[in-house]
């Protein structure tokens, strides 16, 4: 039932150009919404939180996978490399556990804690805490790590906490749909919110001169059981089956595609929580999925099962925008904890 409306949603949001413009004024009183809880943030009627370390804010404004998680991946390796310690926060998305927030370490599972949180604190090293409350899951990072930087997953619309610098991914394909605010589009906030973000950048092609590219590439594949590492090319010679609980399946089965492979492709929900018999087919043909999905399938896959990590490669000069930017945060909050 959930993988059949969130792609009749989908199919409503992208492609269907009736049925959105009838659910439109439901899309204007969101919109409305929106607009009033920013208001009532700005006049102190909510309370936002600052930090004595400056918050970047990875996020979108649309519902669904943008590539961000690997770019937080990226920009976490970025900051290390310069000497910054980076700590990460996120919302945990299809996280079960019994009280939050949540601290993020070996011992998590994604079940506890969600699985994109598991998959950045494995592929990052960093301290990580999640919480649906960011400046509760915040406070833990702080308290249990010397970070001097916080990196947020998704939080664009978290206004309770305050941020230094926003980062607003966009899929390049997709764009914004049909341009409406939920339920009648993908929109979480109207577009003109991208006006006061730092950084719009793009995953695919951009359109606007403002905004910056973003590839997301991989060209390996892991196995889940022995860890054994493939380049994708050695798949081509055979069927496989390719599968992906991601926001956006199809853009992980082109990846596969444009190495070659033939895949009978098999796409869930966002955060789909995977049994065995989802990635069990009848035949012998190599399983190909996400790195996301794989660390929810790990205790029952088998040696038929591989993962594709990939990457995120912004374009040049992004890097050297950021970090002068972070460093006049830095700077900014040194300062004010010395006066």
């Amino acid at each position: 039932m959930k993988k059949t409306l969130s792609r009749w949603l989908l199919d409503v949001w992208y492609k269907d150009p009736f049925i959105g413009v009838w659910l439109m004024p439901l899309g204007f009183l969101f919109s409305d919404f929106v607009k009033f809880r920013k208001f009532l943030y700005r006049i102190g009627v909510l309370k936002k939180h600052t930090l004595p370390v400056p918050v970047i804010v990875i996020g979108n404004i649309t519902v669904g996978g943008t590539g961000k998680t690997p770019l937080i991946i990226r920009l976490a390796e970025l900051l290390k490399s310069e000497g910054i310690k980076p700590g990460i926060i996120s919302r945990g998305y299809g996280g079960q556990a019994e009280s939050w927030p949540q601290w993020v370490d070996a011992n998590s599972t994604a079940e506890q804690v969600g699985d994109e949180a598991l998959l950045i604190a494995k592929q990052t090293g960093c301290p990580m805490a999640v919480g649906p409350l960011r400046v509760a899951a915040a406070k833990l990072l702080l308290e249990k790590s010397e970070c001097d930087v916080i990196l947020s997953d998704d939080g664009l619309q978290h206004y309770a906490l305050n941020r230094d610098i926003e980062i607003a991914v966009i899929d390049g394909e997709r764009r914004f749909g049909n341009s409406y605010c939920l339920p009648a589009g993908p929109l979480r906030e109207p577009i003109e919110r991208l006006q006061s973000v730092d950084f719009i950048v793009v995953n695919g092609e951009k359109t606007e001169d403002n905004e910056i590219t973003m590839q997301i590439t991989g060209n390996t594949a892991v196995n889940l059981v022995t860890g054994e590492q493939k380049p994708l090319q050695e798949f081509t010679a055979t069927a496989c089956h390719a599968l992906a609980g991601i926001g956006n399946p199809d853009r992980f089965f082109k990846l596969l595609e444009s190495a070659g492979l033939t895949c009978k492709t098999h796409s869930f929900p966002d955060h789909f929580k995977f049994q065995r018999s989802d990635i069990s087919f009848s035949d012998s043909e190599p399983v190909l999925m996400t790195e996301k999905d794989a660390v929810k399938c790990m205790t029952f896959a088998s040696e038929q099962h591989w993962y594709v990590p990939v990457k995120a490669v912004p374009e040049s000069g992004f890097a050297e925008q950021l970090l002068k930017l972070l460093r006049e945060n830095l700077s900014s909050k040194t300062k004010r904890c010395t006066d």
